[in-house]
């Protein structure tokens, strides 16, 4: 069994990206600027938010972070989101989510200019990424993908079965191990809530990528010898001999899964810090098409 390291490969890709940006001051050429708007004061929304703002810092990125109150309107939310758009010097930027009931989700992702929507999540950069053309690839799919080409993990003519269908990962996920190229070339099963006999599917996959949400819930007589295991699931289960009361789990028992994979990614360590690397990449991809539109 390999781990596949997403803390290790993040903070490659860290560095490389900060190479890039020490290239673009010493031609004095304007840095990425990455935005983050956070609406209300979820504890978990604010440390992800913190990291991504750390994470600019040590790559050279300029950052703003757009703190709003819990009581803030969908049409102050909008308003917030048009200036963004407007501003010159933002090159990409995201809505946190999730948002407080009174704000209609999809009506301010729509709202966002696709060309700064380093999310990924913009309905026509979901239609061109589905469609196998140059976009946004949402930041945890493509940090996926990242791992597996990374350990050079094969996927042509593999069975994938991925574990859930948010908009976020498990649809995007489906597509992307699905297109031509690598990693790609797979045939894909898409199961959810409501699939029957589940453990029959999972247990025929060569990869499995479950975004569910239940800690623990894939065991390992629902696998076969040396699958590849891809855990995105993040849950705080209540734990009061830590310190905090809590630990994080995935959606895999990894103790007795990892037995039987070839490959597996840990919780935490896995996906999650993959997700931030690569929201970075889609903000270096931004600022690089703006230059290339601008002609400078």
């Amino acid at each position: 069994m390999e781990l596949l390291d997403g803390k290790k490969i993040s903070n490659q890709i860290k560095d490389e990206i900060a190479a890039e940006v020490s290239k673009m001051k010493e031609k004095g050429e304007k840095v990425p600027h990455l935005a983050a708007v956070i609406v209300g004061s979820d504890g978990a929304s604010l440390t992800y938010v913190g990291s991504k703002v750390k994470a600019c810092e040590r790559v050279g990125f300029e950052s703003t972070l757009i703190k709003m109150p819990s009581t803030t309107s969908e049409i102050e939310l909008l308003k917030k989101i048009d200036e963004l758009n407007k501003n010159d010097d933002i090159d990409g930027f995201i809505v946190q989510l999730p948002l407080p009931p009174q704000i209609d989700e999809q009506e301010v992702l729509m709202a966002i200019d696709p060309d700064k929507d380093v999310d990924g999540f913009h309905p026509m950069n979901f239609g061109k990424m589905a469609l196998d053309m140059s976009t946004f690839i949402p930041a945890t799919p493509f940090g996926i993908l990242e791992l597996l080409e990374r350990y050079n993990v094969e996927t042509k003519g593999k069975h994938t079965v991925v574990i859930g269908r948010s908009h976020i990962v498990g649809r995007p996920m489906s597509i992307l191990m699905g297109r031509k190229g690598f990693p790609g070339n797979s045939t894909v099963t898409l199961t959810h809530s409501h699939t029957k006999n589940i453990t029959q599917i999972t247990s025929q996959a060569d990869i499995i990528i479950t975004a569910l949400g239940r800690p623990h819930f894939l065991k390992a007589e629902m696998i076969k010898d040396d699958a590849v295991i891809i855990d995105v699931g993040i849950t705080r289960v209540a734990d009061e001999s830590t310190p905090k009361g809590y630990r994080i789990a995935g959606d895999v028992d990894f103790e007795n899964v990892s037995k039987k994979a070839s490959y597996i990614t840990p919780v935490p360590g896995g996906v999650g810090p993959m997700t931030i690397a690569m929201l970075l990449k889609n903000t270096l991809l931004a600022r690089e098409r703006r230059r290339t539109k601008e002609g400078k």
